[in-house]
């Protein structure tokens, strides 16, 4: 992947750490970079570890992770637990019986999820021999994590290419569904000789608990090629998945879709109006959830012309678009966003020169008012932050480097539950 050479020299920080934090996207290298934003991104990458983590919580509120354990030359996904709050940890269990890649970056990072009997269900993403080449991977577990299913491949192409950034998702039936970043239509588009921007969303389906996936469903042509997927449920129970787009002519805007079960997707509306012109893939994916009533609340990262950040704002049930908000400084990165009931909770990284903090927005009105606190912080390296809907309240899951992972809560259960 190559980079527009009219990118603006004008580019804050903020954009430059959008690739620098993980320095896979092979977009832009520190030569390129400024001397200050040289200096955060030496912060943001020094002595690297892979921290992508991804959590989740049961029905009785017991927290779940899972993420990368390297030994040698081998590599593997391991499960830990805690039913205090975060405040201890299981040691962690390798769930596969052998070893293999694993990706777990911050957009690319393993994912868990829950299924209504308690099913227990996790993917990632296995890397192969040819760069930026990979299969997602399912394993399942019925009894509560003790043993699991041998890892299986989701989709049902096996061609040596793109099958990256995998999200995941389960309705209120038990179905389960796995989108990812797809490049089939670009190996396509090029043996022919023409012209294909970005890549593709395919997803696919189970209905029966992950022993079977249908599908190989293709959501749209024309995604980026590397930004995370988010999937979230409307009222209706119906999932909707919201993903950076590629616009004509080049324009790298966010797009949502409604999924179905027998791959009949809505077809996707625009959801962001920036005009970021790039051709590049800045590694910043959007994040997604519904209000009872049917409001969407998404939190992205774009830029307004000279001016970028991550972004919030609220779209009506009718689809009518409130104000961008723009969040924290120019240093805002890698934000997400939780609903339950009246309570709203935004969450993002933001770097000042010396550590990261995890800074918020919050709003137990339904966004009529807000305020703003910061959550927790770091002098290392860390993950992005995921904000969790829990019986308890919406909790930030946060792990660094310095302190492992961290259990935040950030607003109370809403009064209606609380009071059940």
């Amino acid at each position: 992947m190559q980079v527009s050479k009219t990118i603006p020299r004008s580019w804050k920080l903020a954009r430059i750490l959008a690739c620098a934090a993980t320095l896979s996207c092979g977009l832009l290298s520190l030569a390129m970079m400024p001397a200050h934003a040289q200096s955060a991104a030496r912060h943001q990458s020094a002595k690297k570890v892979e921290l992508g983590t991804g959590a989740a919580v049961d029905a009785r509120g017991n927290f779940w992770i899972v993420t990368k354990e390297v030994e040698g030359a081998d590599q593997y996904v391991v499960l830990q637990g805690s039913s205090d709050g975060g405040r201890t940890w299981t040691a962690p269990r390798r769930i596969q019986r052998e070893p293999e890649a694993v990706s777990a970056e911050g957009e690319n990072r393993p994912k868990l999820a829950f299924g209504p009997q308690g099913e227990m269900y996790i993917t990632y993403t296995k890397p192969l021999a040819k760069p930026y080449t990979g299969e997602i991977r399912f394993i399942r577990s019925l009894d509560g994590g003790k043993t699991f299913t041998p890892p299986r491949t989701v989709h049902a192409n096996r061609d040596l290419i793109t099958h990256r950034f995998e999200s995941m998702i389960v309705d209120g039936s038990g179905r389960i569904y796995i989108a990812w970043i797809d490049k089939r239509d670009l190996e396509a588009a090029t043996a022919r000789k023409e012209k294909y921007a970005g890549a593709a969303v395919y997803y696919a389906v189970s209905e029966d608990g992950g022993n079977s996936f249908k599908g190989d469903y293709k959501l749209a042509d024309h995604s980026c090629e590397c930004c995370r997927i988010a999937l979230a449920l409307q009222p209706d129970g119906r999932p909707a998945a919201l993903w950076r787009h590629v616009f004509e002519p080049n324009v790298r805007d966010h797009a949502i879709a409604v999924l179905a079960p027998d791959g009949k997707a809505s077809a996707p509306v625009r959801a962001t109006f920036d005009d970021w012109r790039i051709d590049a893939c800045p590694h910043h994916g959007p994040s997604l959830d519904y209000a009872d009533d049917g409001t969407r609340h998404q939190v992205w990262f774009n830029m307004r012309g000279e001016e970028g950040g991550v972004y919030y704002a609220a779209v009506s049930p009718a689809g009518s678009m409130g104000e961008a908000v723009r969040l924290g400084s120019a240093q805002a990165a890698h934000g997400d966003v939780a609903v339950d009931g009246k309570n709203i909770a935004v969450a993002w990284k933001q770097f000042d020169g010396k550590g990261t903090a995890v800074l918020s927005r919050i709003s137990s009105d339904g966004g009529l008012t807000w305020r703003e606190q910061e959550l927790a912080r770091t002098a290392q390296g860390s993950d992005q932050p995921r904000l969790l809907k829990t019986p308890g309240g919406i909790t930030l899951a946060w792990r660094t480097q310095q302190d492992g992972m961290r259990i935040v809560p950030v607003m109370p259960a809403r009064l209606e539950k609380a009071e059940k």
